[in-house]
């Protein structure tokens, strides 16, 4: 029977949003399903020294973080809040048995921030890797040796893997069954789970991407302009114009300001309308690239699949409102409104 122990940081105490992890864990390989599979998994709760009480929820973990190392997959849900914000560092006790784990061959999996756990205990040094996308930038800064990657839910470097957060967890737990015990088995949990067998796409199409600002003064009006005006086929020269430069100078005060060039700031900014019109109108794709500037619907699919991950289709499955009747929706509306004369 395949061993997989969960290592719980904090016994008690644990915020609801740390419990997510963990219970997907739970979830997959801690309820039997003898008619898919039989063994199923033995799963095993390994927790740290008993702490003293604290508000939250508790968790009873009947093995030490030494069970960790006869396990066959060792599973890190999540780690505190301050260890994954840089306030304070993985605990020594977890770090030391993570790494007795891995010498003994277990399979070492991280959800969401139990990357800094695998990445305090050397796990992930050349590896690539990911967590939840608000935490992949400390990840990288505290731990340069990763590579990571906060566009894909989860990564599988042979006998190490890691998740995004939340349900990106669930992704990677259905696809450690979908290597165990095979794709009808992963794929009949799915159902009983009542999710996709395996999702399209990244991160990349749930991370709230802010277009590049700027606090240069002189410049904000011409991108002011620029955006009202994405459904026309604008240049460098023209925003340059508008800002009453030169294109070189144009060029070198956006870039200084925003860190990124002009045509990534349009671009960006076309994505933004592109995603707005997705989620809001029931537009053709067509009309969509039409009026974010982006000319044609294969223009529009190459830009978004590249740059959100996934197809303008499945983006809009994802994301869009429920429309009812006829009526027409709020970004519709706007957008007559914009086009009146």
């Amino acid at each position: 029977m395949h061993t997989v122990a969960v290592a719980v940081v904090e016994e008690s105490g644990i915020p609801l949003w740390e419990l997510y992890e963990l219970s997907i864990a739970c979830t997959v390989f801690g309820i039997r399903h003898a008619d898919l599979a039989d063994p199923w998994y033995d799963l095993r709760l390994c927790g740290m020294k008993k702490a003293a009480p604290a508000p939250g929820f508790s968790v009873s973990t009947p093995h030490g973080l030494d069970a960790l190392a006869g396990a066959d997959t060792v599973i890190v849900p999540s780690v505190p809040e301050a260890c994954a914000e840089g306030g304070e560092d993985v605990p020594a006790e977890l770090v030391e048995a993570l790494r007795a784990a891995a010498d003994s061959g277990a399979r070492m999996v991280s959800l969401c921030t139990g990357a800094f756990a695998l990445a305090a205990a050397g796990l992930l040094d050349g590896r690539r890797a990911t967590a939840h996308w608000q935490h992949t930038a400390a990840l990288a800064a505290r731990h340069p040796e990763v590579l990571v990657d906060d566009s894909v839910l989860y990564t599988d470097d042979g006998n190490v893997l890691t998740s995004a957060g939340a349900t990106a967890a669930l992704d990677l737990c259905l696809h450690l069954v979908r290597c165990d015990l095979g794709a009808q088995v992963a794929n009949q949990l799915a159902r009983r789970l009542v999710v996709p067998a395996h999702r399209t796409g990244g991160q990349a199409q749930f991370i709230d991407q802010p277009v590049p600002q700027t606090d240069d003064d002189s410049l904000g009006p011409a991108l002011q302009w620029a955006t009202s005006r994405l459904h026309e086929p604008l240049t460098v020269e023209d925003m340059a114009r508008r800002a009453r430069m030169s294109p070189r100078t144009f060029y070198r005060r956006l870039q200084q300001s925003t860190g990124t060039t002009p045509l990534q700031w349009l671009l960006a900014r076309r994505l933004s309308r592109a995603q707005s019109l997705l989620e809001t109108t029931a537009l053709p794709i067509d009309r969509v690239s039409e009026e974010c500037g982006l000319g044609t619907a294969a223009n529009l699919r190459r830009h978004f699949t590249q740059h959100i991950g996934v197809s303008p289709s499945d983006y809009r499955r994802n994301f869009a409102g429920h429309r009812t009747g006829g009526h027409r929706t709020a970004g519709e509306r706007e957008l007559l409104v914009s086009r009146a004369p």
